[in-house]
């Protein structure tokens, strides 16, 4: 067994891809990233991951609306919802849908690594 992590980032803006790509790795993550539900859909058959970062507003739909789908689907894997829409109604909605975290853009280090922190990294050995 690996302590190593696969992560999906799923984020039309490429410059976000690279971005948590790059942070990711950083932190020896594995990562790969698709611009559209359907494309995480296609993805999830092929590997699943340790944790999706899914982003809102998609070009073939909201990532709210497909967190039930990963969460009935793929009951391990842990949801970090980023987004520049930052509502109360899309934070109540996504929580009810069982996202893990939910992150308001802009990204930084901290807030990416603290997020993996708190969802994967173990206790000290």
């Amino acid at each position: 067994m690996t302590d190593t992590h696969k992560v999906l980032i799923v984020d039309d803006e490429l410059d976000i891809c690279y971005l948590l790509s790059g942070m990711l790795k950083q932190r020896n993550f594995h990562t790969g990233f698709v611009n559209s539900i359907g494309d995480a859909k296609m993805a999830l058959q092929t590997e699943t991951p340790s944790v999706i970062f899914l982003d809102n507003h998609l070009p073939d739909g909201l990532g709210l609306d497909f967190i039930p789908y990963i969460k009935q689907t793929y009951p391990d894997v842990k949801v970090i919802m980023i987004t520049a829409h930052d509502g109360a109604q899309d934070r109540k909605k996504a929580h009810d849908g069982g996202v893990d975290l939910f992150i308001a853009k802009p990204l930084n280090r901290k807030l990416i690594f603290d997020a993996v922190d708190k969802l994967l990294v173990k206790e000290p050995r």
